[in-house]
């Protein structure tokens, strides 16, 4: 019974300290953080919200509106600048544009 016990804390454990690995359908990506209203002049863009502007290695420019939720709220706003950020989470299309959810938002040195 005692050796039980012990597997069973050991494996609790074990589990406790796995690494966090995103969602199948999570999708990482890098680049400028910009707001769109204020940097980008977006004409359809009435408030402040934040834009992740990537460059792919083929010189095309993609660009991912960051849905607001916890994360992205503790990582905060980039208004009249631009910040290097890296941003996991799950994205999809509204209104023409590329959403993404974000699960995970670091500042990228």
């Amino acid at each position: 019974m005692k050796t039980l016990v012990v597997f069973g804390l050991l494996a609790a454990f074990a589990i406790g300290f796995a690494p966090v690995v995103p969602a199948a359908d999570e999708t990482t990506v890098a680049g400028k953080m910009l707001c769109a209203k204020c940097s980008l002049k977006k004409a359809d863009a009435t408030e402040c919200q934040n834009v992740l502007v990537v460059t792919e290695e083929s010189g095309k420019t993609s660009e991912y509106y960051i849905a607001k939720n916890d994360v992205s709220e503790k990582f905060g706003h980039v208004c009249k600048g631009q910040k290097a950020a890296v941003v996991t989470g799950q994205v999809e299309e509204k209104d023409g544009k590329q959403w993404i959810t974000p699960s995970k938002m670091e500042e990228k040195k």
